[in-house]
């Protein structure tokens, strides 16, 4: 595969890891699988518990799981064809994937100002028409 192919795939490929990453570390459905792991990173006693729950209150952290997983799915790799770049490619992937999931945060606050906004518009407009 050359250069351009690689990195065409590398930026396909972290769609699916920033989604799956977001979704279960921030969005409703997954709400009680991550309440109960943060009461088990919180009051684990053993430290292997606490590190194993971590992951699915923390996005970062979750892609990296959910890299290794697209790797052995897609055997993509980065550069070298060998362990090297999948080692390269996982990085790689992870990096851009959170790139993704900041700006995807970013709008999501952008838009939730925005209705903040409207909804005060209108408040304020049914309270003049009053």
């Amino acid at each position: 595969m050359n250069l351009l192919d690689q990195i065409v795939w590398l930026l396909v490929l972290a769609i699916p890891i920033a989604c799956i990453s977001w979704t279960v570390t921030h969005e409703e459905i997954f709400i009680e699988v991550r309440e109960f792991s943060i009461r088990k990173k919180k009051y684990a006693k053993s430290l292997f518990i606490r590190k194993l729950f971590y992951p699915v209150s923390c996005e970062y952290c979750f892609s990296h799981y959910v890299t290794i997983l697209v790797l052995f799915i897609t055997h993509y790799t980065l550069l070298f064809s060998d362990w090297r770049g999948y080692i390269i490619s996982g990085f790689a992937l992870v990096w851009i994937a959170n790139i993704y999931m900041s700006l995807f945060g970013l709008l999501r606050v952008d838009i939730r100002k925005q209705r903040l906004e409207t909804d005060e518009e209108e408040f304020e407009f049914n309270q003049k028409k009053q």
